[in-house]
């Protein structure tokens, strides 16, 4: 949808091709940075002299917590300054920090480079949602998020074989030096091709009285609020698979050579789910699509649990149930993400910001109690992502209970932007 001068100077600019492959590829930094690193994580824990092999998980979860630690930083900086010296500055010491993973000597030194890694990557996350605010609404926006999630989502089938595939050739180091080249390419081609997608007149001060109104404000809208704290509790689900799975393969299932087949057979459905989500919500609603993949979501981890439960479970089997929660998140995580920011077009970089924080951070730390309860088995992960899929669909319900399953609307029962927030934010 046109919304203005910053929509038709990036057409123009870019293509809406181009835009959406731009926006992905930006969003893809942070998969890749996490999923590269999974066939490592026994060689890493080797040569830096891990003892506790869970305490191998810290390489992803001090990435998602840095990550979760800027992201109130990014948004309001861009809010005040533009989205594209913001963005230029985060990719940019996502190179270097990159770079220092890769020279660490020590464990503590790896995971203090990587939070630092994930607390410049943050910057993609919040200006990748706050440009496709600036220029989509509704449903159109819903698909563009759609999109850039499949590419978010296609990098775990890639990136694992990558980084199997460099580990062939070189030690676990170069893996970070190819995220390292992969940063600076981003920026290049964000630098030439992307303008300015800021609406002048939404531009904010840093004030801290300001900031802090506008992530009130963020947290105070009940759709806002209610729909974050569901994507938190449906995060929480990703981040334990993301740092549980080499375990699980390896362990649970004695297969560790399977890994990288593992990860892909469930990453790539994930991804095609999304881009069919990015063809129907348009027909079916925001509403329609998004709930109906929670409650799957809900459903379908339940059932996992139960089975894995009675002792019985084979590891096609485990992939075949987990590939089907994670086609279920597929129709939920974007479309939450969209709900969530419905509302906030006028403070969309420190909304993204702020619904960033509590979904990235309350996630991580889900997924962290999760995967360290790692005990040989499966249980514990099967249990606790049934738990926290169940919590997003009660969200949901509580948030929206005369709303729930509902079509598209149409264009009059749109409420009009200037109504969205008190005249004050």
């Amino acid at each position: 949808m046109n919304r203005g001068a910053a929509t038709s100077s990036t057409r123009k600019a870019l293509g809406p091709k181009e835009t959406v492959a731009l926006l992905a590829a930006l969003m893809a930094l942070n998969s890749f940075a996490i999923d590269a690193m999974i066939p490592a994580l026994p060689e890493i824990g080797y040569q830096l002299r891990v003892a506790n092999p869970n305490d191998g998980q810290l390489v992803v979860i001090a990435y998602f917590l840095g990550f979760g630690s800027t992201l109130l930083v990014w948004g309001p900086l861009a809010d005040r300054f533009g989205r594209r010296p913001i963005l230029a500055a985060g990719v940019a010491l996502y190179a270097i920090f990159a770079l220092l993973c890769a020279a660490a000597g020590s464990f503590a030194l790896l995971i203090a480079a990587r939070a630092l890694q994930g607390a410049a990557a943050a910057v993609t996350r919040v200006l990748v949602v706050a440009m496709v605010r600036d220029l989509f609404e509704g449903e159109e926006m819903a698909r563009v998020m759609s999109l850039t999630f499949m590419v978010f989502m296609v990098m775990p089938v890639l990136a694992p074989s990558i980084g199997q595939a460099i580990l062939l050739v070189a030690p676990w180091r170069a893996i970070f030096v190819v995220l390292a080249a992969y940063g600076l390419l981003m920026l290049g081609w964000a630098m030439l091709r992307l303008p300015e997608t800021l609406h002048d007149e939404y531009k904010r001060t840093l004030k801290w009285s300001d900031i802090a109104a506008a992530s009130w404000a963020s947290m105070k809208e009940p759709q806002s609020r209610g729909y974050t704290l569901a994507l938190m509790l449906a995060s929480g689900c990703l981040v334990a698979y993301i740092s549980s799975i080499q375990q699980i393969v390896a362990q649970a299932f004695g297969r560790p050579a399977a890994i990288g087949l593992v990860f892909a057979t469930i990453a790539a459905p994930m991804a095609l789910a999304s881009w069919t989500n990015s063809r129907v919500v348009g027909t079916f609603g925001l509403r329609r699509v998004g709930h109906s993949g929670v409650a799957a979501f809900a459903a379908v981890t339940i059932v996992h649990a139960v089975i894995g439960w009675t002792g019985r479970e084979s590891l096609p089997l485990f992939v075949i149930l987990q590939a089907s929660a994670m086609i279920a998140f597929a129709f939920c995580s974007a479309n939450l993400s969209t709900l969530a920011m419905e509302h906030m077009g006028r403070i969309a970089g420190t909304a993204a910001s702020m619904q960033g924080v509590v979904a990235t951070i309350g996630g991580g730390l889900i997924g962290f109690a999760i995967g360290r309860a790692f005990d040989g088995t499966a249980q514990p992960f099967l249990w606790g992502t049934a738990a926290s899929a169940t919590g997003a669909f009660v969200t949901i319900l509580l948030t929206e209970p005369k709303r729930l399953f509902a079509g598209p609307f149409r264009r009059e029962e749109i409420p009009p932007e200037a109504a969205e927030l008190p005249p004050e934010i």
